[in-house]
């Protein structure tokens, strides 16, 4: 392999690919300085403003095939450190202003959040019609390209938001033109979205890369709250009190709320123990069991990430000697009746407060729980003779956190802490 070089050599450059769609492929990793199309052996070289740009373009598609007009190309550092200026058919001043256009290239400094393709959108839509978004993580920092519909939205957006901030004190948005003249999306998923066309494909995405976000105490967008803000503000807060990522199999975009949950022990389960649980993950609204299939019970979340976060760690969880199945079911709300029982407004729903801490304690389950709210007079014994009837108590430990009394229990299975909780 070569070393690394400002100069990045593209092979497979078919004639159909233009200066453009190479750009599209490299810009979001940096500024490209100059560019060279060698049509006779289809292959081209493109040299970026510093090798740290060209070391992460490279690493992000070592990772990813780049596919252009539906055809593979291939990148490696080329043998070049640097191309002559004669040499190049596309040589940019980077503080020379690009002409109005409507597509924007977006940077976004100071990221402390993730930054999703429908939070891009709900921020540009404002301004006109987003046609399309591409965006790209890389190491340096986050970049996506926005394409309008009109030349005049482009320019409205940009002298509106240049500068602002997306949440309050980060993420701020640094926009310029593109020189691109359309963007090519060939899929619809988490980094690339064509609005103009709903039907098409989502894609395998390659696994994201890691990030640190601290806990988003005061996570404020600049826009009215609501709609996918308030559930990608969720993902967030979810993402910050995880370490900075999504727990492994959930996704942050699902929407259904109400859970069906089978295979239940008829005998020993009701709706309040069922909250006991799944009020682990989210705020419950409603829990029916339903009569005719008393193994059966639907259980109505607050929002779509908490249902996703209890399915996502109780599914297959034994409670009372059975194997949960929790699935999402085809009814979007629980319909208030007298047998539904409504928890909407019940003071032991946790996530109404210290909301991080909360996400924070999300896991399956485990042979250890944790008790709080405990009176001051409470011994060790009156601890044990409350909880061994669930089962075998291998230890316990009584400590206070700023004054206030709590518990560690542990269990000798995580079914008997299951019961026990």
């Amino acid at each position: 392999m070569a070393e690394p070089s400002k100069v990045i050599h593209i092979r497979n450059v078919g004639h159909e690919i233009t200066e453009a769609d190479l750009l599209q492929l490299l810009q979001p990793f940096g500024s490209v300085s100059k560019l060279v199309m060698l049509r006779g052996k289809n292959q081209a070289l493109l040299q970026m403003q510093d090798i740290h740009s060209s070391v992460s373009a490279l690493q992000y598609y070592s990772g990813v095939q780049p596919s252009v007009r539906g055809r593979h190309v291939y990148m490696q550092f080329s043998s070049h450190q640097e191309l002559t200026t004669d040499q190049s058919s596309h040589s940019r001043n980077s503080d020379q202003e690009s002409e109005p256009n409507r597509i924007l290239l977006v940077t976004v400094h100071h990221v402390l959040y993730p930054i999703s393709v429908e939070i891009l959108h709900q921020v540009f839509k404002a301004y006109g019609y987003v046609e399309k978004i591409v965006k790209f993580q890389k190491s340096a920092g986050f970049q996506a390209l926005i394409q309008y519909q009109s030349r005049h939205e482009a320019v409205e957006a940009l002298a509106a938001l240049h500068g602002r901030n997306i949440y309050d004190g980060c993420c701020q948005l640094d926009i310029q033109y593109s020189n691109l003249c359309e963007l090519q999306v060939h899929f619809n998923n988490e980094r690339t979205r064509d609005f103009t066309n709903p039907s098409l494909p989502t894609e395998q995405r390659p696994r994201p890369s890691q990030q640190g976000f601290p806990d988003p105490g005061g996570l404020h967008p600049f826009q009215q709250p609501g709609g996918p803000y308030t559930q990608m503000g969720r993902a967030a807060t979810v993402a910050a009190a995880f370490g900075g990522t999504l727990p492994p199999g959930v996704t942050g975009t699902n929407e259904r709320c109400t859970l069906i949950v089978s295979n239940l022990n008829t005998d020993k389960t009701n709706e309040d123990k069922l909250f006991n649980l799944f009020s682990l993950y989210g705020n419950i609204v409603r829990i029916k069991v339903l009569h005719n299939k008393p193994d059966l019970a639907l259980v109505e979340m607050a929002d779509g990430l908490q249902a996703e976060l209890a399915v996502n760690y109780l599914k297959g969880a034994t409670l009372f000697g059975n194997k949960l199945e929790v699935n999402y079911s085809k009814y979007p709300t629980i319909t208030p009746a007298p047998d539904a029982h409504d928890y909407i407004n019940s003071g032991l729903n946790r996530f109404n407060s210290n909301v991080v801490k909360n996400y924070r304690h999300c896991c399956a389950p485990t042979k250890m729980i944790h008790v709080s709210a405990l009176a001051q007079d409470v011994s060790e014994e009156a601890l044990l003779a409350h909880l061994s009837e669930h089962g075998s108590v291998v230890g316990t430990k009584l400590f206070e956190v700023n004054g206030k009394r709590q518990a560690l229990v542990l269990f000798e299975s995580e079914e008997e802490a299951t019961e026990a909780l």
